[in-house]
């Protein structure tokens, strides 16, 4: 290292950051935009940046209660992959997908995206079944996907218990190789940043009390720092969607749960994938830093807790024990939750509303983080176009008087 190199660093060190420019202004808002996006997390800030990149409106406003991705965003186990099982929500995925493998360039901002894999095991004969319908599925539109037998899953995670004398047996996986792991809190800052760059306003600690209609249409939006007019407002506040909307007279078939997880003391590398199991509510990766995180399905109660109960958490813990007995010495060192709105069919809404110029997008439930792009994406061009895109035609609102479900219980639920 050069003398020059060792003196920056000493100097950056010493001065505190003061010097540095922020990421992001902290703008107060102005009277009026040409778009409002409601929700400062990965999805709000994504669909903030496609509006400006994508269709050229810049007069946006992301308007968040809270701090930048201090909601779901940042309370999430980062797992990313597209091997959904119904044709709609495999091709709205994909799309993520494919957003999520040139996103750091894309920004100018490393989001850290591993792609490691993804192991869906199976424990049962059916859920054997199940597997491959769905990986034939998946290959049929051209997402990757292997069926793996109890060898194949042992060859990627020698320290998987393979016994058959096991409680729940492995029988075999469906393994994705494009799928992975992303860094949170990069995703939000990533985004926040390309907003801002492209002429975005960013307003934290902005709490929205209510939508303001007149004949029939939106016309913005009250708030603790006053009134903020906009004929155009999409929401993307994951846990809280149903309260906003019903803010604008709207009951959206929405439940709100606590869903948890936990992460451990780091350890040296020993879980080189992603791993999960619907059969015993669990699933596991290992981040960079070597701590091990690990996730849970959602608490049965609706609630807006953010912590959870411990039963679900002992729970899970002892599925992962079985799983991996070796790490039954490990230690864990924080535990938290989020707020998942979960919708009947296991699949989010992206959609007009009977309210002129008002956009949901909400009830992702266990899936919100790994759709970041592809959501932010598809929900841009609803808003910008007043109509959905092909990708998200199927995800609107009228789905469940018509009875249009998109039924992905089997390849959501706690398969995140």
């Amino acid at each position: 290292m050069s003398r020059y190199s060792i003196f920056s660093l000493a100097r950056n060190a010493l001065s505190y950051h003061e010097n540095w420019s922020r990421a992001w202004r902290s703008p107060e808002p102005k009277r009026e935009y040409d778009a409002i996006i409601v929700g400062g997390g990965g999805h709000g800030l994504a669909t903030a940046y496609y509006l400006a990149k994508e269709h050229g409106i810049t007069n946006v406003a992301v308007l968040e209660k809270g701090w930048i991705g201090g909601g779901n965003t940042g309370r999430n186990t980062t797992i990313v992959r597209s091997n959904y099982l119904w044709d709609e929500a495999t091709h709205l995925y994909e799309k993520a997908m494919k957003l999520w493998e040139g996103l750091s360039q894309d920004l100018n901002y490393n989001v850290m995206f591993s792609q490691r894999g993804v192991l869906n095991l199976g424990h049962t004969l059916q859920d054997m079944r199940d597997i491959e319908r769905r990986v034939n599925a998946n290959r049929l539109n051209g997402i990757d996907g292997v069926v793996l037998d109890t060898k194949g899953v042992k060859e990627i995670v020698p320290i998987i218990n393979d016994s058959p004398n096991a409680r729940y047996p492995i029988l075999g996986a469906s393994f994705q190789p494009r799928a992975g792991v992303a860094r949170h809190d990069a995703v939000a800052w990533g985004f926040a940043r390309g907003a801002d760059q492209r002429g975005v306003d960013i307003i934290q600690n902005c709490e929205v009390k209510g939508i303001r209609r007149e004949n029939g249409c939106v016309v913005g939006v009250e708030t603790n720092k006053g009134f903020i007019a906009s004929k155009k407002v999409g929401v993307v506040a994951a846990g809280h969607s149903s309260v906003i909307a019903s803010m604008a007279g709207i009951r959206l078939p929405l439940e709100s749960h606590p869903l948890q997880a936990l992460v451990s003391e780091s350890i040296k590398p020993c879980i080189p994938t992603v791993i999960m199991s619907n059969a015993v509510h669990g699933y596991i990766s290992q981040s960079d830093k070597g701590d091990l995180v690990i996730g849970a399905g959602i608490d049965s109660y609706v609630g807006y807790g953010q912590r959870g109960s411990y039963s679900i958490i002992e729970g899970t813990l002892a599925a992962i024990v079985e799983l991996f007995p070796t790490l039954s010495r490990v230690r864990m060192n924080r535990q938290w939750g989020g707020i998942v709105d979960v919708c009947p069919d296991a699949c989010p809404i992206i959609s007009l509303t009977p309210v002129k110029g008002l956009y949901f997008n909400c009830g992702w439930g266990t899936g919100g983080f790994k759709a970041t792009p592809g959501s932010g994406w598809v929900f841009a061009h609803t808003i910008a176009q007043d109509r959905p895109h092909e990708l998200n035609a199927a995800f609107s609102l009228d789905r469940f008087s018509t009875g249009h479900l998109i039924d992905e219980h089997g390849a959501a639920a706690v398969a995140h």
